[in-house]
């Protein structure tokens, strides 16, 4: 994710209500959180729309869905997230963020509570946009303290630890910000299945900017590629 990166807004809001609401649900399906813990917003032209605050998932409705302006306000009986203030200071530093997805999943967390980021034992971490995924310094849940701390944690990068917290991640879409906290917590997993056998080789700074660059064309069809922007990679020779 970068500056560059539009965020892409959906032009009805009902839907857009609609398809939080299926990423939140989305959470304990794949494993990311439990109960009510974990939080999903997206961008609006005007602020973002997030869960509300403790309700289950199953629960919610296009009107549980709290619409919150980039000032912080919010209209109506209906509390949004108490961790609001990370996903409003998440769009604000990061203009190409269309949708963020907050959640304490297993294996991220178990790091986090060793405030242990995860480096670049493996080429996937430049999923959240870096050559590492940094874990923040510890401060209460709900407060303005932990938004500046995941601001320090995230960097140029698009997802983070939250100490003895969970992790957070963002992406142009709901899709893609969901996408990221899977993979974050996929690393995770490997990241901590490989320390169980010894420190594991971490890649260097000038391979994980090679492979950096290769992310910017990864998964793009050649249809999908700028003017002047070629594959990274050694692609097969079309024969029709």
């Amino acid at each position: 994710m970068t500056a560059q990166t539009q965020p892409v807004f959906p032009k009805d809001a009902d839907a857009l209500r609609a398809e939080v609401i299926e990423t939140a649900r989305a959470l304990p399906k794949l494993g990311l959180t439990k109960g009510t813990s974990g939080n999903v917003s997206a961008r609006t032209e005007d602020g973002f729309l997030i869960t509300p605050s403790g309700t289950p998932y199953e629960d919610l409705t296009e009107e549980k869905i709290v619409a919150v302006d980039m000032q912080g306000c919010y209209r109506g009986d209906i509390l949004p997230s108490s961790e609001w203030r990370m996903h409003l200071d998440f769009y604000l530093a990061k203009p190409g963020c269309g949708a963020v997805v907050h959640c304490h999943s297993p294996r991220a967390t178990a790091l986090a509570c060793h405030r242990k980021g995860i480096p670049a034992f493996h080429y996937m971490v430049a999923l959240a946009g870096g050559d590492r995924i940094d874990c923040s310094r510890y401060e209460s849940f709900g407060t303005r303290a932990l938004s500046e701390a995941m601001i320090d944690a995230l960097g140029d990068r698009n997802a983070c630890l939250l100490a003895n917290h969970g992790q957070i991640a963002g992406g142009a879409t709901l899709k893609k910000a969901l996408s990221v906290a899977e993979g974050v917590e996929d690393l995770a997993d490997q990241y901590l299945s490989a320390l169980a056998i010894g420190q594991p080789v971490i890649l260097d700074a000038a391979e994980m900017a090679d492979i950096l660059k290769k992310f910017k064309t990864y998964g793009k069809q050649a249809g999908d590629l700028k003017d002047g922007q070629s594959a990274a990679f050694e692609l097969p020779k079309r024969v029709g």
